[in-house]
């Protein structure tokens, strides 16, 4: 096919797509239908309400998602990368923000309902918060002596491949809440969890330190894209 015809085939397209019957719309085939049937671009559209011009809301959608490459990276994108999507003012874009944050809170477990007895309870607590960050994330998780949750916190921001930490840090706010164990979690940008010798040396200093004021580090996970590893799955942690 030649550049010409293509075009031809674009816009024909976006004519269609503008011409299509109300009951095959985003809005009536979700209310008639529910929101499984319908497409990423579809669940979008019906966010942005309106495409702008020539451009339907369709077409729009498909734009964005064009744009990105892929739906997941929805989660880190930024007002200022949406409006330099054509169609997407600041209005919009800060609808989609309010959108993926909702839906961030809502995945997101409430913490004193939860009880982390294994590495894969941990795992998906923090999978859709963790796994599609940029930039690595160090985040401890302090628990009581039942495995209950009593608070979760981001100690550390790095770069795409190092965060910087120290177990001093760590160890105050477990003295402060009472803390009976720790759950180290940090994420690979990269997708592999795999630990790195960095990392392994790092969580040896952090238990040895924690050994001294008799808080137990129950484990220490990496996150990765739709996976992890776990340093006491792996028997790393009892060996440190």
């Amino acid at each position: 096919m030649n550049k010409s015809f293509n075009i031809y085939m674009v816009r024909y397209m976006r004519f269609l797509l503008k011409d299509i019957p109300v009951e095959d719309r985003p809005r009536e085939r979700l209310e008639k239908y529910g929101p499984n049937v319908l497409s990423n671009y579809e669940l979008l559209a019906i966010i942005l309400r309106t495409g702008y011009k020539e451009v339907s809301v369709l077409d729009l959608s498909k734009d964005v998602l064009l744009k990105i490459e892929k739906l997941h990276k929805l989660s880190e994108i930024t007002i200022t990368e949406l409006k330099g999507i054509k169609g997407i003012g600041k209005a919009k874009a800060i609808e989609i923000i309010a959108a993926i944050e909702l839906g961030k809170r809502i995945n997101t477990p409430l913490l004193n309902e939860i009880k982390l007895n294994s590495a894969r309870a941990t795992y998906l607590l923090v999978k859709e918060e963790m796994q599609n960050l940029s930039q690595e994330y160090f985040m401890c998780i302090y628990l009581n002596s039942k495995s209950e949750i009593i608070e979760k916190r981001i100690l550390s921001i790095g770069t795409s491949n190092i965060t910087i930490f120290h177990p001093r840090d760590i160890l105050k706010w477990a003295i402060k809440l009472s803390a009976s164990g720790i759950i180290l979690v940090h994420n690979h940008p990269s997708g592999d969890p795999s630990p790195s010798n960095a990392d392994i040396k790092v969580t040896k200093e952090i238990v040895n330190a924690s050994k001294l004021v008799d808080i137990k580090i129950v484990d220490h996970i990496v996150i990765g894209k739709e996976k992890y590893y776990s340093f006491n799955e792996s028997n790393i942690i009892s060996n440190l």
